[in-house]
């Protein structure tokens, strides 16, 4: 698959609000103010008032700024090389059907989809952390880091939960490992970790980074991470919807 976009002006990834110059390769120095104003930008915010707020792209550039921060945007972290570079659709019904309410995400990049349970439903803007689905107090979101032998999914796995944990919410003051081991996703080997995650004031929530190598590349495939974040208490999805999500990743010859 190529993650390769034609040189052009794009959405900056660090200010939506202006354009940069991608030279094909990198970006450039040259930035612009876009000619033509769009749609007023969206309040930025998470699903729950304890979660940290996401910062939105302007909607009107949906689409390219999925391809741009899904290609090229470094995830957060020190030295991190997770890489956002996922491009989400939902199937389209027959123009003679109603429209039923999605029951799956479609990520064409990676080759999966994820389900959709109830009370979930997919991102309507594109943020620079590649939130792909959200319900009230849930978040989950999807990278992927290009294949190399050292980038094993429970090296990835391991190393991305701490920052799942910090930028999911402020003030983490402890954590307690609730699960952490090999499992099967999309029909090949994974591994998660999840967390309870403990801050200074209100009751926190739950973590979880799944990452897994989807079958069918050649040499050292692409690892995707799944990155969850769901409210404690009441505010909160259940719990049970992140082992529904996990188990239901397919690949999309399913």
């Amino acid at each position: 698959m190529s993650r390769t976009l034609p040189p052009g002006w794009y959405p900056d990834p660090d200010a939506p609000q202006e354009e940069r110059w991608w030279d094909g390769t990198a970006w450039t120095d040259h930035r612009r103010v876009p000619e033509a104003p769009g749609p007023p930008r969206p309040a930025a915010g998470g699903a729950s008032g304890r979660a940290k707020g996401i910062a939105l792209t302007l909607s009107g550039i949906v689409l390219v700024a999925a391809l741009v921060s899904g290609a090229l945007a470094l995830a957060r972290g020190d030295g991190d090389d997770v890489v956002a570079d996922t491009a989400l659709t939902l199937a389209t019904p027959s123009p003679s059907e109603p429209a039923p309410s999605p029951s799956r995400l479609v990520d064409e990049l990676d080759g999966i989809s994820l389900p959709l349970p109830a009370g979930w439903a997919p991102a309507k803007y594109v943020t620079r952390d590649n939130l792909v689905m959200t319900a009230d107090g849930g978040r989950v979101f999807t990278r992927t880091v290009p294949g190399t032998p050292e980038k094993l999914p429970e090296t990835l796995a391991k190393k991305d939960i701490p920052q799942a944990a910090d930028t999911s919410y402020d003030d983490v003051r402890d954590h307690r490992v609730l699960r952490s081991g090999r499992v099967r996703v999309a029909g090949c080997a994974g591994y998660l970790v999840r967390w309870r995650v403990r801050t200074a004031e209100g009751p926190g929530g739950y973590v979880q980074s799944l990452a897994f190598s989807p079958a069918g590349g050649h040499g050292a495939p692409d690892t995707v991470v799944v990155r969850f974040a769901f409210d404690a208490g009441p505010d909160g999805p259940p719990l049970t919807d992140m082992d529904r999500i996990t188990r239901g990743i397919r690949p999309l010859d399913r």
